[in-house]
Parts: structure tokens; C-alpha cells; sequence
């Protein structure tokens, strides 16, 4: 599956941007999906995941309750809503495939096959 991220842009603290995952191909719903960012001099590190189904989902810390993960498998799309951004947001967005994880969100970096190309995320204090 070929992945295409957007959505990325500058945002004041406080405000909301919503990112989206196009993925390509027609078994869109066999792959759980995750958001990752990556700060400058940072890992990279799981933030979101939903399973294929979309009946469940998973949050890091840092975005409960501010983040919401959701797709639409028949649009071959998965979204991730920011609410309440913060500069510490600031981050290079990586969407990622996880093949057969269609029950259970896929919480380890290991288990995401495919990734698309990053979009930036900046939040100005």
C-alpha cells in the first residue's frame, strides 16, 4: 500500500488542524494505521493507531484527550484531528500501514510495514 500524508501547516497554540493518510490500493481496511511524529533531534514515536476495523484505537500520553484517530475505509483515508496544539507538537507527522492488524490498533513501531512521506506540523507559541 502506497501511502500519502497532508494537512501539515503553521498554527497558533490552541488552535486545530486535522491531518490525512490517503492510502492507495483496495484492501485499505486489512491494515491497522498509526500517526508518528518526529521532533528535530528526536525519535520517531507512536502517537495514534486504529485497527483495520476502526473499533479500536490507541493514544500516547502526550495527545489524550486533544487527538482523535479515525478512518473512512471506503475512501481509502485515515485521519488524525489536533485540538488544543501546543508548541511542544511541533513535528514532522508520519502516517504507517500495519498489515493484518485489522482487530487490535497496532501499538509498536515493528509492526508498521509501510509509511508515507511526512508532513510538517508547526505550532507558534
Amino acid at each position: 500500500v502506497q501511502l500519502q500524508a497532508s494537512g501539515g501547516g503553521l498554527v497558533q497554540a490552541g488552535g486545530s488542524l486535522r491531518l490525512s493518510c490517503a492510502g492507495s490500493g483496495h484492501t485499505f481496511s486489512t491494515y491497522g494505521m498509526g500517526w508518528f511524529r518526529q521532533a528535530p533531534g528526536k525519535e520517531r514515536d507512536l502517537i495514534a493507531a486504529i485497527s483495520g476495523s476502526g473499533d479500536n484505537t490507541y493514544y500516547a500520553d502526550s495527545v489524550k484527550g486533544r487527538f482523535t484517530i479515525s478512518r473512512d475505509n471506503a475512501k481509502n483515508t485515515m485521519y488524525l484531528q489536533m485540538n488544543s496544539l501546543k508548541p511542544e507538537d511541533t513535528a514532522v507527522y508520519y502516517c504507517a500501514a500495519a498489515y493484518g492488524r485489522v482487530a487490535n490498533a497496532p501499538r509498536q513501531k515493528y509492526e508498521y510495514d509501510y509509511w508515507g512521506q511526512g508532513t510538517l506540523v508547526t505550532v507558534s507559541s
